[in-house]
C-alpha cells in the first residue's frame, strides 16, 4: 500500500468517534507504530486537526458537535476523579485541560474523557506512571473545555461545579 493510501484510510478511521491506538492503525496497515506517528505528523501539516488522548488519536474536527463550556477550576489531586466525574455523569465530555505556566504559556493536555470508565482509565494511569497531573504547575488552577450536547446541560455541569467548590471564584 502506498503512503498516501495509507494515510487517507488513516483519516477515514478517525472519524469515527472512538480515539484510535497507533499501534491498532499500525496492525491494520502491517506498519510499525512508529509509521503512523510520521503519518500522523504529517497529515497535521496538512491542516488536519488531530490529536493524540490518552486513549489514542481522534480527529478533532470531525468530533465536536455540541456546545463547548470552558471552565476554570482550582481543586487538589484527591478530588480530580469527583471533578471529572461530575461532567461525565451529567453529559459532558471533558476535551482538555489547560494550565497557565509562567515560562511556557498555555499547556494543554487533550484528555477526551466521556465516561466513568474514562475516568477511572485517567487516574489509573496518574498513580501507575506516578504522573503529576498539569495542574500542579499551576497550584491547581486549570481550565476544562467541555463538550456537552447543549447549553442547557452546560449550564447544569456548571452550576455542579460550583457546589462542590471546584470553580475558581469571580
Amino acid at each position: 500500500m502506498k503512503a498516501e493510501t495509507r494515510r487517507k484510510q488513516i483519516l477515514e478511521k478517525l472519524s469515527s468517534e472512538n480515539p484510535v491506538t497507533g499501534t491498532s492503525l499500525g496492525k491494520k496497515f502491517d506498519v510499525s507504530r512508529q509509521v503512523i506517528v510520521q503519518d500522523i505528523a504529517l497529515l497535521r501539516a496538512q491542516g488536519h486537526d488531530i490529536i493524540a488522548t490518552p486513549q489514542g488519536y481522534i480527529n478533532k474536527s470531525k468530533n465536536q458537535n455540541g456546545y463547548i463550556l470552558t471552565v476554570a477550576s482550582k481543586h487538589d489531586r484527591k478530588d480530580i476523579k469527583e471533578e471529572l466525574e461530575t461532567i461525565v455523569d451529567l453529559g459532558g465530555n471533558v476535551l482538555e485541560v489547560v494550565v497557565e505556566h509562567p515560562i511556557y504559556g498555555e499547556i494543554t493536555g487533550h484528555l477526551m474523557i466521556r465516561s466513568r470508565r474514562d475516568v477511572q482509565n485517567f487516574i489509573d494511569k496518574l498513580e501507575n506512571f506516578n504522573a503529576s497531573p498539569l495542574a500542579t504547575l499551576t497550584d491547581g488552577v486549570h481550565i476544562h473545555k467541555i463538550e456537552t450536547p447543549n447549553e442547557s446541560v452546560a449550564i447544569e455541569i456548571k452550576q455542579a461545579l460550583k457546589n462542590k467548590n471546584f470553580l475558581v471564584k469571580d
